[in-house]
């Protein structure tokens, strides 16, 4: 185990090294560790102003990229290698709570915010590539599908899940209802391109299946606090 001396939000697993994550704090900084060296971490990297509240490693096989989002309205582009950031994203009006890379396209990565909108970015441009108005309220979290690189979702303090098609953004492609309080995690499935997970401060944990008209399949309710993050293994179908 680790210690830092603030709350750490989130983390990743080093996509070339197994003995390497990244997590990020309420002090605004990013902390490399090796599990080969448990002394303290490798490497801080403090430029953020605010809370860094998500991290996210490239999934794609061309890059070793990291990326960052912040309660101070940016995400942030860092090479592990490297000593400081390589760019700053700016655009979203409110807090980014949720920063993921597509795991089809090189350079692309989705963020999440409390001004309500879902945005686009490709790496290779400063600009946003696409700003998605998908809940009327903040947005919490959000997703690629693993077998579609158009599909999105979102899930957000309104309670819903919406599924977003990068080609036709007027409305959702599905809407997801169940959960009573705001969704704070959600994660397509590695092994069926129509079935996620999500997690919420109602205590539970539901699977979904969007392709079907009873799209909840289960509800798992054996938290007795805020659920607050979730993911599904790679190698064992049925763990989460």
């Amino acid at each position: 185990s680790f210690d830092w001396n603030d709350g750490l939000f989130d983390v990743t697993w080093s996509e070339n090294n197994e003995n390497v994550l990244i997590t990020c704090s309420g002090d605004g900084s990013l902390q490399i560790w090796d599990m080969a060296k448990t002394k303290g971490p490798l490497q801080v990297y403090k430029e953020h102003t605010l809370e860094a509240y998500s991290v996210d490693w490239s999934q794609t096989r061309g890059e070793q990229l990291v990326v960052s989002g912040s309660w101070d309205q940016t995400a942030k582009l860092w090479d592990p290698a490297v000593g400081k950031s390589l760019c700053t994203f700016k655009g979203h009006e409110g807090v980014i709570y949720s920063t993921i890379w597509s795991p089809h396209i090189p350079g692309c990565f989705a963020s999440a915010s409390g001004d309500q909108t879902l945005r686009i970015w490709d790496v290779k441009t400063p600009g946003v590539k696409l700003v998605i108005p998908a809940h009327q309220a903040e947005i919490l979290s959000c997703d690629w599908c693993k077998y579609d690189e158009n599909l999105l979702v979102t899930g957000a303090v309104d309670c819903s899940l919406k599924g977003w098609d990068l080609r036709n953004i007027r409305q959702p492609v599905f809407v997801l209802l169940g959960h009573t309080y705001a969704i704070r995690r959600v994660k397509f499935s590695p092994f069926h391109a129509t079935i996620l997970a999500s997690c919420s401060y109602d205590f539970t944990v539901r699977f979904w299946d969007f392709s079907k008209p009873n799209s909840l399949l289960e509800t798992v309710e054996h938290h007795t606090e805020f659920t607050c993050g979730l993911d599904l293994s790679l190698h064992n179908r049925g763990q989460v």
